[in-house]
């Protein structure tokens, strides 16, 4: 051959004046050193095949595989449940085995002892990221995305008086800080997960795309509104809380079914605290994408907690960490920056504040029972342990 395939001993080292750490680049130089032998092989192997011109076609053998089993695609197109109508495709295991990237249901065990091991896969039980609607929402998630830039009427955004505006940027600021760690969270643990339980991947990218359209809309918002107001001390710790989360399903209760709950509330309120038809269609094309992210997390806490080996003893851990969970995230819920312009948004105008917050406390009761609520759906009954209180705490 004219141009024959460069061996592991010919490759030149890597220049070390890349603008990264010397220690980084040397850990990961020991990495793939400490692995030397395991894929010079396979490229020694390769290189020699081809040099002899000779092929393999090793791939062509369906001894071991499941050839021959065809989806079928159903009314909606061809989705995951179709694919997973297969029983071969679509068995999760209730514990992975597989941290690399071979895809479910190939033929992978010939290869285990050649292939390389991902120490970042670290959620391998499937109760703990699984959920029943995961499948729907992921079809759903996909069908509805919209644009923030297209999609939202920019050009007919109304002018709206200094204390409504300077409201709504403020609260729009809020929602633009929370979206972030919406999206952070999925983030962190999505590449923690392992291939076996790829539809859960999925719906968790989708997810990442949703936060990101929510922070660029209410970003965008603020600064077609006047700008960008206040950040706050009491939404960080809160965001803090959620993104250090020991596990996934304790993170996903205190992002997805807790705080985008209480968002979810915000949106659904949305007809009350919106001034103009611009921030109604946000809200409502916001409102859409949240729903599904609560329903998610509602879901998958009950996986968790019904597949429990011991329930009670998981239900007490869960107790525990939303004692602390929920403290952390009522710093966010009465903060003056989110409290003072929702309840100027309720009532109209600055002047009528103290009649916003009456309303604010009326809603705060529904925010704090569509809460309990969703616990109840998960299996996990708060009432009589949550230190939320029911009331507001400025109610009379």
């Amino acid at each position: 051959m004219s141009n024959p395939l460069a061996l592991p001993v010919d490759v030149e080292p890597l220049i070390t004046s890349l603008p990264l750490s010397e220690e980084g680049l040397i850990h990961y130089e020991e990495q793939f050193s400490r692995h030397y032998q395991g894929w010079s092989e396979i490229l020694m192997e390769n290189h020699e095949r081809l040099q002899r011109g000779s092929y393999s076609l090793h791939w062509m053998n369906t001894d071991g595989a499941n050839w021959g089993k065809r989806a079928k695609p159903s009314s909606r197109g061809l989705t995951y449940t179709d694919t997973n109508r297969i029983p071969a495709y679509g068995t999760l295991p209730e514990h992975a085995e597989w941290r690399n990237f071979a895809p479910r249901g190939s033929v992978r065990e010939p290869y285990r002892e050649r292939m390389p091991v991902l120490d970042e896969y670290v959620v391998m039980e499937r109760d703990d990221v699984w959920a029943d609607n995961v499948l729907t929402l992921y079809e759903e998630a996909k069908a509805r995305q919209w644009n923030a830039t297209r999609d939202i009427p920019w050009g007919e955004l109304e002018p709206l008086p200094e204390d409504l505006e300077k409201a709504t940027c403020q609260l729009c600021t809020f929602l633009t800080e929370v979206e972030f760690v919406a999206g952070d969270f999925p983030a962190k643990w999505l590449y923690r997960i392992p291939q076996d339980f790829l539809e859960v991947k999925s719906f968790l990218a989708t997810q990442i795309m949703d936060e990101a359209r929510h922070q660029e809309v209410f970003r965008k918002r603020a600064i077609a509104g006047g700008g960008l107001l206040h950040a706050s001390p009491g939404f960080e710790w809160a965001l803090k809380a959620i993104l250090e989360a020991p596990t996934h399903t304790m993170g996903t209760f205190l992002l997805n079914l807790l705080g985008e709950g209480l968002v979810l509330s915000i949106f659904r309120s949305g007809e009350m605290i919106a001034k103009t038809f611009v921030d109604k269609e946000i809200f409502r094309r916001c409102l859409q994408d949240e729903a599904r992210h609560v329903s998610y997390g509602v879901l998958q806490l009950k996986t968790h907690l019904d597949a429990a080996p011991d329930r009670e003893a998981a239900l007490e851990q869960m107790h525990r960490f939303a004692d602390v969970g929920e403290m952390v995230i009522l710093t966010a819920f009465t903060e003056a920056a989110l409290v003072e312009p929702v309840a100027i948004l309720l009532a109209g105008s600055l002047g009528k504040i103290d009649q916003g917050m009456q309303g604010l406390a009326h809603v705060w009761t529904m925010f704090i029972e569509e809460y309990f609520a969703r616990c109840d759906r998960a299996g996990f009954d708060r009432r009589a342990r949550s230190r939320i209180p029911l009331s507001a705490p400025w109610a009379s």
